[in-house]
């Protein structure tokens, strides 16, 4: 349990520098205190969710430490999503760079969607412990119907949309929102490829389908 939880402390050790350095490498400068406003949002949404997680579910952060995609599609799918979260940071910081900055109004409400993405993905985290970062289906696994669950198939998925939007107003940019299209179609494919095997692998899902009709956003799709 202690190398899991010092692995978990490395990744989020890697995740902060990797983000930093997307940031600040193309702003090219450290006075940016949207981005300073923006990392300390992010990192202590994340951690918080990491301690509940060392506390309560280390089974769920197991998966989620533990996350090599093992088909060719998810691997290409997966690819694309980091692409495209990479793209969000680096183009709003270039936005910063070359002044095309959004108000401080909309900075502050960047840093609340940011913080409401991580808390829906908290509460996905606390309803279902199977939520690994790939997609697998564990042997004691079930259908889960409660909570997020009962209003859309694919929760977790909405909070990371509305994390993803919330970066380039967090960071004051309006044209970063732009490549957010980029990162809409590789999210809708995994959950249309996740949707196939977990029809074919997991008891009970295909009824779940014809229960909760929308797969992201309730109305929408």
């Amino acid at each position: 349990m202690k190398h899991l939880n010092i692995k978990a402390l490395a990744g989020l050790l890697y995740v902060f520098i990797a983000v930093s350095a997307l940031i600040f490498l193309p702003a090219w400068t450290l006075h940016y205190w949207q981005a300073w406003l923006y990392l300390v949002v992010f990192m202590i949404s994340i951690s918080a969710v990491f301690i509940y997680l060392i506390k309560n579910d280390p089974e769920l952060l197991a998966r989620r430490v533990n996350n090599k995609e093992e088909t060719k599609s998810q691997k290409v799918i997966h690819f694309f999503i980091n692409l495209a979260f990479a793209a969000v940071i680096v183009i709003s910081a270039l936005d910063h760079r070359f002044g095309w900055t959004a108000a401080w109004y909309v900075v502050m409400v960047g840093d609340i969607f940011v913080a409401l993405g991580i808390l829906i993905i908290f509460f996905v985290f606390k309803e279902n412990s199977f939520t690994a970062a790939t997609i697998e289906v564990a042997a004691d696994q079930k259908v889960i119907s409660t909570g997020p669950y009962a209003r859309v198939r694919h929760p977790m998925y909405l909070g990371g949309l509305i994390f993803i939007l919330g970066i380039p107003l967090a960071l004051g940019s309006w044209w970063g929102l732009l490549t957010v299209v980029l990162f809409a179609p590789a999210l809708a494919w995994r959950i249309l490829d996740e949707e196939k095997f977990l029809v074919k692998n997991l008891p009970g899902y295909a009824e779940y389908k014809k229960k909760v009709k929308y797969r992201l956003m309730p109305f929408i799709w």
